[in-house]
């Protein structure tokens, strides 16, 4: 699932759920909770012009949804490749 934008033309790999690592040293920052924007809410229109060429937009009844074609990251690197050879 596209869960956010990057500044840079290639796709940045996260794992929104994985949890942050905690350990026995205390920091001198704090670690208030994160503040997170709220997600974007686009209409269908919207969605398909947003898209890249390896996404696409997932639609039901209760959302509309974009996520990559190949939800794999070695796959979609792959298919990435077979395409430019192409």
């Amino acid at each position: 699932m596209v869960i956010g934008e990057n500044a840079k033309p290639d796709d940045l790999e996260v794992n929104p759920m994985k949890a942050k690592q905690l350990s026995n040293v205390r920091s001198s920052g704090k670690d208030d909770a994160i503040r997170l924007t709220p997600p974007k809410v686009m209409t269908l229109e919207q969605a398909i012009a947003y898209i890249d060429d390896d996404e696409m937009v997932e639609v039901t009844p209760q959302s509309i949804r974009l996520r990559k074609v190949y939800l794999d990251p070695n796959e979609r690197k792959r298919m990435s490749r077979k395409k430019a050879d192409a």
